[in-house]
Formats: structure tokens, C-alpha cells, sequence
């Protein structure tokens, strides 16, 4: 089998003599041998697994991604970012653990980035009510809600 692991900016495994692949989402862990039917997962973010046809294991993290089978002879994943260690503890404790903050980080700053937007909206209306509010008789504007009386 060929095995294909792929960021936007790299190739980070490309091999072809893979008898098994590991891998895992979000219902667990699964494995792929030849002849697999096609298949298609969301990968957690997680280490994957291949061994290759003398035996040897070999492990990539992942940041996520996309798990295809084709064919049953051809692996593809695409992720945002993968490395490749044979050094499977440290892939486990300090890359998946980096991976996991990144996306921890990514989901604040879109927190932080939503509740500016609502923020930004919400004085826009402020502005826009206030501005074309209906003129009392005499010129005067008729207090706002959030105004304090005069």
C-alpha cells in the first residue's frame, strides 16, 4: 500500500511499502490493510501508525485531517500539520500536546474575534438609533434608553 501524509506547505510522508496503517477519529481507533474498501474519516488529532513489509513501525502526529482510502492499495491524509518521529513518546507528550494548545488557541481567538464583531454591531445600532430618532416638538430628541434623565 502507499501511504501519502500532506500539509499545505509539505509532504510529510510519502512511502510504498506500507502493510498497515493506525490511525483514529472521533469514534476511536481503527487500522487499514490492503484490499481495504474506500473509506473516508475525520482524523482527531492523534498519532498515526504504519508499519512497513519488514516490519518496522513508523508514527506521524497529526493536527486533524482528512483519512482517505482508495482503491484499497492507496492512503491519503491531509492535515494542517504532521510530524514524523519514530520516537513514538515524544510525538504523544510534547507534539500532540502542542497540537492540542494550537487549537485551543485558535478556538479563543475566534471566541475574541466573534465577541468584537457583536460588540462593533451592536454600537453601530446604537449610532443609527440615535441618529434618526424622530425630533420631539421644538427641536428636542427624545431620551434614549441608555441615557440617564437630564
Amino acid at each position: 500500500m502507499r501511504l501519502n501524509v500532506s500539509t499545505p506547505l509539505a509532504v510529510v510522508v510519502d512511502v510504498d511499502d506500507v502493510a498497515h496503517v493506525r490511525a483514529e477519529d472521533e469514534t476511536g481507533a481503527f487500522g487499514i490493510m490492503t484490499g481495504h474498501a474506500d473509506f473516508l474519516t475525520v482524523l482527531a488529532i492523534s498519532v498515526v501508525t504504519w508499519r512497513d513489509q519488514r516490519g518496522a513501525e513508523h508514527h506521524v502526529a497529526v493536527r486533524g485531517g482528512m483519512f482517505e482510502v482508495r482503491g484499497g492499495d492507496s492512503i491519503v491524509i491531509a492535515t494542517k500539520e504532521a510530524v514524523r518521529c519514530d520516537d513514538l513518546r515524544h510525538l504523544e507528550t510534547e507534539v500532540l500536546a502542542a497540537f492540542r494548545r494550537a487549537v485551543e488557541e485558535d478556538r479563543a481567538a475566534r471566541i475574541d474575534a466573534e465577541r468584537l464583531y457583536i460588540s462593533a454591531v451592536r454600537q453601530i445600532c446604537c449610532f443609527l438609533r440615535s441618529e434618526h430618532a424622530p425630533t420631539a416638538p421644538g427641536g428636542a430628541r427624545p431620551r434614549r434608553y441608555d441615557q440617564a434623565p437630564e
